[in-house]
């Protein structure tokens, strides 16, 4: 006990000088376990959080990490990827298995850290809407969000509502506020835009955190994270991969142009697996590589600008408010 809460204390003074050996390894070992669950939770935050948009850090990176994972296991014929350099890159370890031994688990397995962190970011990402309900129901006061006054106003006209959009917000509403945890359980497990009316629910009718950020953590970090692991597996398997490919082929008239950057993409992975990078890098990998970081630099920037206009728009709405008031009272 107390060498490990000596660990720990050199750990957050930042100075580990003092260590040398078998010590200094264990500090860099938590150091780096720490930087990496804090990073997929902090991408985790940035993809549920409520300011204006979410960045889609799944897309971007839970979503690739996990396919080049699956892409890597069945070329290796397993998943013990030497560290370093695995997570920051993959390549295959010296003894490789027999092939057809790479199940779905193991490669489940492999990934569990990183989507359950990424999880359990996407549900602290979620309580915004929460605590702000549950403020302006206690305080009695009316928050300045768009979505707090569309979730009064579709309490007010639930009895009138007709669209499609309304009734699903509404059956949302009434599952989460007479089903209680089950139903928190059931919106956060699945896919669902509107979760954030959920959190907005919970908190106007003082529905307890526990209850709550429980459900929300359980559907999220653990229900919904297998779901979406599953299904990316299942996508990048070694055969579905292969059809893919080959049906772009078959496109007629550019399908062999469309096919051609992809199969040298993948096969320059299988290099880069096979520590055989220094063959040279194939102009298909350029190519998508390029387009891909320029999807995540817009989508970035994207992000950003729509956080400033949310906040441009609530200033001037704020402002707006200001004026109307100041002309009322002469």
């Amino acid at each position: 006990m107390e060498t490990a809460t000596h660990y720990l204390a050199v750990f957050f003074s930042g100075n580990p000088s003092n260590l040398e050996g078998m010590d200094l390894k264990y500090v860099q070992r938590i150091e780096k376990q720490f930087l990496l669950y804090a990073y997929w939770i902090g991408l985790g935050i940035l993809s549920s959080v409520g300011l204006g948009t979410g960045l889609h850090t799944f897309l971007l990176y839970l979503g690739p990490h996990i396919a080049s994972v699956t892409l890597a296991a069945y070329e290796c014929n397993s998943v013990n990827f030497p560290e370093p350099p695995y997570p920051d890159q993959i390549i295959c370890p010296d003894e490789e298995g027999t092939e057809g031994t790479i199940s779905l688990w193991s490669i489940i397995s492999k990934v569990r850290i990183e989507a359950c962190m990424w999880g359990i970011g996407t549900a602290i990402g979620e309580l915004p809407p929460y605590f702000m309900a549950r403020a302006a129901r206690l305080s009695g006061a009316e928050p300045d969000d768009d979505e707090y006054q569309e979730f009064e106003e579709m309490l007010e006209h639930a009895e009138t509502a007709q669209d499609f959009a309304s009734r699903a917000k509404l059956a949302i509403q009434n599952l989460v506020q007479k089903v209680g945890f089950f139903g928190i359980l059931a919106c956060a497990s699945i896919p669902n835009p509107l979760f954030d009316l959920a959190g907005i629910t919970c908190g106007h009718f003082l529905v307890p955190f526990w209850t709550f950020f429980g459900a929300t953590l359980i559907g999220k970090a653990i229900i919904k994270m297998h779901i979406q692991k599953i299904f990316v597996i299942i996508t990048f398997s070694k055969h579905i991969v292969e059809q893919m490919v080959a049906f772009i082929g078959a496109v007629p008239g550019v399908g062999p142009s469309l096919q051609k950057p992809f199969q040298e993409y993948l096969e320059a992975q299988r290099q880069k697996l096979h520590h055989k990078s220094e063959m040279g890098t194939p102009q298909g990998e350029n190519w998508l590589s390029w387009v891909f970081e320029k999807l995540v630099v817009v989508m970035v920037c994207y992000f950003i600008l729509s956080i400033v206009n949310s906040m441009a728009q609530s200033y001037a709405k704020r402002m707006q408010q200001r004026l109307n008031s100041e002309e009322k009272t002469k």
